[in-house]
Parts: structure tokens; C-alpha cells; sequence
């Protein structure tokens, strides 16, 4: 049993010993694609605020303008042209310079949103007890979807020319694919044009809201390792 116990011993310090070398002639590189895109998505938030002295007054003021613009919304709603939704609804005291309260304030919010911007803009103009408060833009799940799929065949493309030039200035024949990750995003802060929100301020009660949508920027990049050979 002892001579046992001391070959175990010197096996396991054999295998300590064992090294494993590093790659060789591996190349690390990425390449990336940026596709342009019209936006096709209109987020419109709609709100209204009310005062009063009590919290129940503001809170049941709120709820009925509330209801009432909801009614109106869901006369055109349709699922994925125009969706819509309640946003924050918010309810808190308000104090006067010397610290005292003085009554409540309380804002409410809808959300009209989807892909048919003429819908979205003339629903909106028939509330009559909510105001615009904000315009955003971006891009549909289907639009970004696709738009990534032509961004992501470029920039594979891309990576395979740039690893195929790099294996020949290094004098190797070719490589082969070791490992890769790919990833997408959106490019920039997605914004509504400034003239539109000029335009919206000067806009009748009963005309549709002019808005203008921009372009989005759909970045996909590859990355990873090859072997050079």
C-alpha cells in the first residue's frame, strides 16, 4: 500500500507538470455594418395636469378627462397601426414657499402609438381633454428585424474579406473560423424633427398634428478569432 501511495504521489506530480501551448498564428479582428432606415414607428404621449385642494378632486378630475380621451383613441385603435395605452399617472401635494401644503397636483397620460402616422395624428387631434406633451420616433419590430439581417449579411461579408486580406498579409493561404460573436444596436438617439414640434404647437384643435420623421441607424458587428493556416 505504500509503494502504492508513492507512484500515486509522482503521477499526480507528472501531471502537474503538463502544459498546454498556447494557440498558435490566431488573428483577433471584427468588422462592423451601418444601415440607414426611414423610422416607421410614432409614439405620441398625450397629458393633462389638474389642481385642486383635496387629492380626490384632482384624482377624479384626472380620471374623467382620462376615460374621456381613452374613448376617443380606441374609436381608431387597430393593433399595430395604433396602439394604445396609459402612461404615468401621477398624484402629489403641493407646498408653498414657507413649507405649508396648499393642495394637490396630480398629472395624467396616454400613449397613442403604432405605424400609421396620419391615424395617430388625426386620433389625436379629436382629445380633447389631454394635450400633446411629447413626440418620439423609431422602428417596428419588423422593421428593425429586417434592417438587421441586411446589416448583419454585410458585415459577415465584411469580416470574411477582412480576415481573408489579413491571412495573405501575413503570408498565410487562408484561415478557418475559430470563434465569433455578433451583435446589433441602434445607432444615435432617436429624436422627433424640431419643425414638427414647432408645427404642433400652432396646429388648430380639430386639424391632424404635422409631423416629419427622420432616420435610424441599425449597427451590427461582428467579432471574434481565426486561424491562420
Amino acid at each position: 500500500m505504500a509503494a502504492f501511495a508513492v507512484l500515486a504521489g509522482a503521477g499526480a506530480a507528472a501531471a502537474q507538470t503538463v502544459t498546454i501551448a498556447p494557440p498558435q498564428n490566431v488573428l483577433q479582428l471584427s468588422a462592423n455594418s451601418t444601415v440607414e432606415v426611414q423610422q416607421d414607428l410614432l409614439s405620441m404621449t398625450l397629458s393633462t395636469t389638474r389642481e385642486a385642494a383635496d387629492a380626490a378632486t384632482v384624482q377624479t378630475q384626472l380620471r374623467t378627462a382620462l376615460d374621456a380621451a381613452m374613448t376617443e383613441a380606441r374609436k381608431n385603435a387597430q393593433p399595430g397601426q395604433l396602439d394604445v395605452r396609459t402612461g404615468n399617472f401621477n398624484l402629489a401635494p403641493r407646498y408653498s414657499r414657507e413649507g405649508k401644503m396648499t393642495g394637490w397636483r396630480g398629472t395624467a397620460s396616454l400613449v397613442l402609438e403604432g405605424r400609421d402616422f396620419p391615424r395617430i395624428t388625426q386620433t389625436a387631434s379629436r382629445i380633447g381633454t389631454l394635450t400633446i406633451a411629447n413626440i418620439g420616433f423609431g422602428l417596428s419590430r419588423e422593421q428593425q428585424a429586417k434592417t438587421e439581417t441586411e446589416a448583419q449579411a454585410v458585415a459577415i461579408g465584411n469580416f470574411k474579406q477582412r480576415a481573408d486580406e489579413l491571412a495573405k498579409n501575413f503570408g498565410f493561404s487562408g484561415y478557418t473560423l475559430r470563434e465569433v460573436s455578433v451583435n446589433a444596436h441602434l445607432g444615435g438617439p432617436v429624436q422627433p424633427r424640431m419643425m414638427a414640434m414647432e408645427a404642433m404647437a400652432k396646429a388648430s384643435a380639430d386639424a391632424p398634428v404635422p409631423i416629419e420623421a427622420g432616420k435610424a441607424n441599425v449597427v451590427v458587428n461582428v467579432s471574434g478569432s481565426v486561424q491562420l493556416k
